[in-house]
């Protein structure tokens, strides 16, 4: 064998030693890569608790014990990419303990996480952030930038989210506050709950019912099949709602003063409770349908309400 061939294989062997050497059941672990080069971290788990922390270091570091049928812990540097994986060894066994760790990455990159039951909590994370668990909470505390945080039946709890926030669940409750920017909300049976000074907001429940307590609204879109729906917002100059929805009641309570025209529909017997002005509802000569429109101050602003058979209320 030649010198180069020599030292090329050495060279290799060396590399497979600090990148993926394996890991065993239960073992604990405390390993350490250098972020240089490095713009995404993607993160895999099957089940247990991961939190995952941005920190000014030029490094990333795995801490805490696997799970006692993990197989390996990957821990590697791919092109610009971190892989974290831990892989177990019967993946159709799913009566697991799950692997328990702490990972610190700087707070610039880019994160993507992925799992089955795993709880994960996100902390001072400043890039584009991505979480899609099916079971697993989600705990996320001050991130910024472009924030995607998802679980079909766990609960996400956010706090200080600055930015492009998009936060869905199937079944789980949401809970968010002191969140800002633009934030989406997506649920199908949970409950959402929020306190926000985001400018523009966007949310979707079909049957779980969703209160807002929002600061100054620029846009405000809202949809909801049977979930009831209250929100308390000020309206900023030639601001825009709409809102939607079917059976679920639709409470808006709005600044002293607030500037707007209203145009409030009901097409199946619901309620339009008018407390901005003595204007009432004109219900429909023939059907049980019924329509309120009125302005207040120079009605700058827009607010679009339409039910089935819900109750509005604006006031």
């Amino acid at each position: 064998m030649s010198n180069f061939n020599r030292y090329m294989f050495a060279a290799i062997i060396c590399a497979s030693l600090f990148t993926i050497a394996p890991s065993f059941a239960g073992e604990r672990v405390d390993r350490e890569l250098s972020s240089d080069g490095v713009n995404t971290v993607a993160i895999e788990n099957l089940s247990g608790e991961v939190n995952i922390i941005g920190w000014d270091k030029d490094s990333i570091t795995v801490k805490g014990e696997l799970d006692d049928k993990a197989e390996q812990l990957i821990f590697e540097k791919s092109g610009n990419r971190v892989n974290i994986k831990v892989e177990l060894e019967h993946h159709g066994r799913w009566n697991t303990n799950g692997s328990e760790l702490t990972i610190h990455m700087p707070s610039n990159l880019r994160m993507n996480f992925e799992s089955v039951s795993s709880d994960v909590a996100l902390q001072n994370l400043n890039y584009d952030i991505s979480v899609k668990t099916v079971s697993g909470d989600v705990k996320a505390t001050d991130l910024t930038k472009h924030i995607e945080l998802s679980s079909v039946s766990g609960n996400i709890k956010s706090q200080n989210l600055q930015g492009k926030i998009s936060l869905a669940t199937v079944s789980g409750d949401i809970v968010d506050r002191n969140s800002s920017g633009r934030l989406q909300l997506q649920a199908v049976s949970g409950e959402i709950s929020v306190k926000s000074t985001a400018k523009e907001v966007f949310v979707n429940n079909v049957s779980g019912n969703t209160e807002l307590d929002l600061d100054e609204v620029s846009e405000l879109r809202m949809s909801a099949i049977s979930g009831d729906v209250e929100v308390n917002l000020f309206l900023l100059d030639s601001g825009v709602v709409k809102a939607s929805s079917v059976s679920g009641s639709v409470e808006l309570d709005f600044q002293n003063n607030v500037a707007a025209e209203f145009r409030l529909k009901a097409n199946a017997g619901g309620d339009l409770e008018n407390k901005l002005t003595n204007k009432r509802a004109d219900n429909a000569k023939y059907g049980p349908s019924s329509k309120l429109y009125f302005q207040t101050g120079n009605a700058n602003g827009s607010v679009r309400v339409s039910t089935v058979s819900g109750d509005v209320t604006v006031k």
